[in-house]
């Protein structure tokens, strides 16, 4: 089966891509589909249905703190699958990702509340989201190689995108959903069954998503990888001990899209409602809208980097998140209903801006062979710093009585309940939850502004590890005339030119490495770049 795919016709080439892009789409729809119903569910009905005996602020927060075990668990699961993804395929491991998400978020929805089963009803509820953010951590990475290994490499962020896709569209679906049962049934009837709906039709979905899979051959660029016999071992413990550069890089660049977005979609939806006592509708809807724009401009923006470049597009978006940052935490805190919705709707436009190009961006920075655990651990490892926590740290505790305070001690932090004047969830002064929010959002734009500029350039018609789209060693060489003036100064004996050419941007300097090695010619660096990519 994986050596199928190399043996293709045009037509079913194109056939496979299109099913690939589909897959990657519909399968990461589903399984987001499933995260964000946790999201919307832990800021509206986890706080009541499993920590009733809590006050309202504590209840919020031990709703959050089971929110962010799963982003916790991300990295695990991009290493347990990145291991399999390298070692048995793409194609296998998706499917495992798909029913894992799948099962564990339909008995989230069977799962018993806190006054039917005692305090088993929380730690259950832990432990599915644990199992709900390895199967997650795993998905990501694969559904994005899925596509860009399929689809035509010149194009590899636009293709890659299908997997960002799938962000939206199960915010809409998840969201969407908890609008409708929100609206339509009582908040007695909501808080009972109706938030449990979502979660059981999520089976429905991944039966599709299965069926889709199924029809997917292993990707050409993986199968030569095994024809070759050129897999690892350990392919997690390789891409860690020979791209560990590329992974931290990987996800501090994440940082300003990762933190700002669980703002933008999750802590806003508690924030609005307990600031301005809007219904919970009106800010699920205003995240809907939000989500369905983002849909169109993950693609755009996808596009605009395959032509103008990954860091042009994704400093762009970072910066733009940190100018962001102060209208959009002045509009929630004192705007009103207008200002407030198209400031939930914009903010998710920006995100875009990054989300879009950041599937070829981490993708392109490692080769075939550990491609699934380097991309996974890359992107997941971020969820850990900017992740799960962000409605944590938008929320400060109480401070200690006064009273108790000790000269010299540490003034440690309760989760009591907060004052009667307090207009929000556990905050005595509701201007400093969203002070502290666009200064997190600031900083984390600077810092992955600074990753940004340390990560080589991808893409943008070249590659560092991905199939090249010039001549094989077997076809034609590139034209002479092209590196003319090279071998002019490579026969004089002249220091090799260091500006590489247009195509081969980031890969340039580790296949120059190599030609010197192996006393190679100056102009012969586009076959040697092409060596050291086909041997992984």
């Amino acid at each position: 089966m994986a050596t199928d795919s190399t043996e293709l016709d045009q037509e079913s080439r194109r056939i496979q891509v299109r099913r690939a892009a589909m897959g990657s789409a519909i399968g990461t729809t589903i399984e987001w589909y499933d995260f964000f119903l946790y999201n919307t569910a832990a800021a509206l009905i986890f706080p009541h249905v499993f920590f009733p005996a809590s006050s309202e602020y504590a209840g919020a927060m031990q709703a959050f703190a089971t929110y962010a075990v799963g982003f916790a668990a991300r990295p695990v699961g991009a290493a347990i699958f990145g291991h399999w993804g390298d070692r048995i395929g793409r194609k296998t491991t998706l499917i495992i990702t798909l029913l894992v998400m799948g099962i564990a978020s339909a008995l989230v929805g069977f799962l018993p509340g806190t006054a039917t089963i005692g305090f088993a009803a929380p730690l259950i509820l832990v432990l599915l989201r644990l199992v709900q953010g390895i199967a997650i951590g795993g998905e990501w990475s694969g559904s994005v190689l899925l596509a860009m290994e399929w689809g035509d490499q010149d194009r590899r962020g636009l293709l890659g995108s299908a997997a960002q896709i799938g962000v939206p569209v199960g915010l809409v679906l998840g969201t969407g959903g908890m609008t409708l049962l929100s609206a339509t049934l009582s908040p007695e009837a909501f808080n009972s069954w109706g938030w449990r709906v979502p979660f059981l039709a999520s089976l429905v979905l991944v039966a599709v998503g299965l069926v889709i899979r199924l029809k997917i051959l292993e990707t050409p660029m993986f199968a030569r990888v095994l024809a070759q016999g050129k897999t690892s071992r350990t392919p997690v413990m390789d891409a860690i001990r020979q791209h560990w550069r590329e992974i931290l890089l990987s996800a501090g660049a994440r940082f300003s899209e990762q933190m700002p977005f669980y703002l933008f979609t999750t802590f806003v939806l508690t924030y609005v409602v307990a600031t301005h006592h809007y219904s919970k509708t009106f800010v699920l809807t205003a995240v809907l809208v939000g989500a369905t724009l983002e849909l169109v401009m993950i693609p755009l923006f996808s596009h605009l980097s395959d032509r103008y470049g990954r860091k042009r597009v994704y400093l762009t978006g970072a910066v733009l998140t940190g100018i962001l940052a102060f209208p959009y935490f002045a509009v929630l805190s004192h705007g009103g209903y207008a200002l407030i919705f198209i400031a939930i709707v914009l903010s998710l436009v920006v995100h875009a801006m990054q989300y879009g190009p950041q599937a070829a961006l981490i993708g392109e920075s490692f080769p075939t062979h550990l491609r699934y655990g380097g991309a996974g651990l890359g992107y997941q490892l971020a969820s850990v710093f900017a992740g799960g926590h962000s409605g944590l740290c938008c929320r400060p505790p109480r401070p200690f009585p006064r009273e108790h305070r000790r000269r010299g001690c540490l003034q440690p932090c309760v989760m009591d309940d907060p004052p009667k004047n307090s207009a929000t969830l556990g905050m005595a002064n509701p201007e400093s939850s969203y002070a502290m929010a666009f200064k997190l959002c600031r900083a984390l734009a600077g810092m992955t502004l600074d990753e940004r500029v340390a990560l080589a350039e991808s893409g943008f018609r070249s590659t560092r590890y991905a199939d090249p789209p010039w001549p094989t060693p077997s076809g034609p060489r590139p034209p002479e005339h092209r590196h003319a003036s090279l071998r002019r100064r490579s026969a004089a004996g002249a220091r090799p030119h260091l500006h590489q050419p247009r195509r081969c941007t980031a890969g340039f300097h580790t296949a120059r490495q190599l030609a010197r090695r192996q006393g190679a010619p100056l102009f012969e660096l586009r076959a040697a770049i092409h060596d050291f990519e086909s041997g992984g």
